[in-house]
């Protein structure tokens, strides 16, 4: 990037919005999980139904995921943010609907909405993150990651002082709901329009190389209907799982997603149930997890420099493997909840240094950072009515074995996460999707 130009006032309210949203979803997410247990205790459900009422968010999720590309191809991030902001206020409204009347359905219904609103600013956040890198010619996506996690510390202090407070959980995340409608609301008007949707077009940028911007007018026209095929399509995402190395890769992104997601859906209810805190404690060890994991992020940038991704990964799946060991084998829940600063710590890299590996030294990075971002959404898709299916036979604790033995796995072939040679890949080449950045590894 030439002459990198000094941040101007629009420039820099852009810039603020997305960190101010991702930490309101941040927050939203937290305040939904430190409040599980209630949920849980208000619906009068199994572990096993609840694992049901979680899948609705896996569901919205991966769904919200697949439809956020070509959303934002079509017309744009900002359109994407707004559409992904309504969602996740209308999520949170009948999820506290559903808490308050008692009904498990509302509540599914609630978090598949609420799922499918943060799916879909997934991907429009890094297409806007890298925007405003370009713009600035300085790194914005390990700041704005941050944030997520930042607000899912603020979310998980909210749910347990307000739960030790036993403030109704529907009027909690009723709260909450006007305060992301807020942040929505000044978010979009503060982003311009068409940003994504300007990168897929013919007039690429002018800081894309030539590969990068053929590959970007080619997928416009196959998108468009121009007779082309997307390179990122379904054929696309298949082809690339010939290439073994990516296959590990996407072992690897599928069980730290799985160790982060777990501890994400279950870490409240395992300390209730599994070692009989109170749920107030349970929010606590959410919260300890919450800030384990933002302290990660902000400060594993320099390790990933002098160490790599492979060594980092491999560290972090043992690290985290620990914690989980700890938390799973220890019967005393003092020890077992301090064992969870091991298990965000470890989790913390593990998803975003995977998925940014899978596209490194490659030709065609954007199809393959697509189909390792789809195998770490299987794992956040499958792993919670799985856990909870376990847990009505084995227990809770005893079903986060499966984290255990899925991140000792991982360890074993980190070796898939090292750059390979300039140029290898698969065909046909594509350009660098814009959350696969070195930028966004923390």
């Amino acid at each position: 990037m030439k002459n990198p130009p000094v941040m101007d006032a629009t420039t820099r309210r852009w810039r603020a919005a997305l960190f101010l949203f991702m930490l309101a979803t941040g927050v939203s997410m937290a305040s939904w999980v430190a409040r599980t247990p209630a949920v849980r205790d208000a619906l009068d459900v199994t572990t096993g139904s609840m694992g049901l009422v979680l899948f609705g968010l896996s569901v919205g999720s991966m769904a919200g995921v697949l439809a956020s590309g070509g959303l934002v191809r079509r017309r744009g991030g900002r359109q994407a943010i707004a559409t992904g902001a309504g969602l996740l206020v209308a999520g949170l409204l009948v999820i506290a609907g559903g808490a308050a009347l008692e009904v498990s359905a509302g509540v599914f219904c609630g978090l598949a909405l609420f799922g499918a609103g943060m799916g879909l600013a997934e991907v429009a956040f890094n297409i806007e993150g890298a925007a405003v890198e370009r713009t600035l010619g300085r790194p914005v996506l390990p700041v704005l990651h941050g944030c997520f996690s930042l607000g899912t510390v603020v979310g998980a202090l909210l749910g347990m002082g307000l739960t030790a407070a036993r403030f109704p959980v529907g009027w909690h995340l009723a709260a909450v709901a006007v305060a992301v409608a807020a942040a929505g609301v000044w978010t979009v008007r503060a982003v311009p329009a068409g940003t994504g949707q300007e990168e897929a077009g013919p007039e690429g940028p002018a800081e894309c190389d030539a590969d990068a911007d053929a590959s970007a007018s080619a997928s416009a026209a196959g998108f468009e209907g121009g007779g082309g095929r997307h390179p990122d399509g379904i054929r696309g995402q298949l082809a690339v799982w010939q290439d073994r190395r990516l296959v590990m890769i996407g072992l690897i992104v599928l069980a730290m997603a799985f160790a982060e997601g777990s501890a994400n859906d279950w870490l409240p209810l395992l300390m209730v149930d599994g070692h009989g805190t109170s749920a107030t404690a349970g929010s606590l060890t959410f919260m300890l997890f919450a800030v384990a994991m933002t302290t990660g992020r902000f400060t594993g940038g320099p390790l990933l420099v002098r160490y790599g991704p492979a060594a980092v990964v491999r560290a972090s799946a043992l690290v985290a493997a620990a914690g989980v060991t700890l938390v799973v084998f220890s019967d005393n829940a003092l020890l077992a909840g301090a064992a969870v600063v091991l298990w965000g710590l470890g989790a913390s890299l593990g998803f975003p240094v995977t998925i940014s590996a899978a596209g490194e030294g490659v030709r065609n990075a954007s199809a393959r950072v697509a189909a390792v971002s789809t195998a770490g959404y299987a794992a956040f898709l499958v792993g919670p009515p799985s856990l909870g299916f376990l847990a009505d036979h084995v227990g809770l604790r005893n079903a986060m074995v499966v984290v255990l033995v899925l991140l000792g796995g991982a360890a074993l072939i980190t070796r898939a996460l090292r750059t390979p040679p300039s140029g290898a890949g698969e065909e046909p080449p594509g350009a660098q999707a814009p959350g696969a950045r070195q930028s966004d590894l923390v």
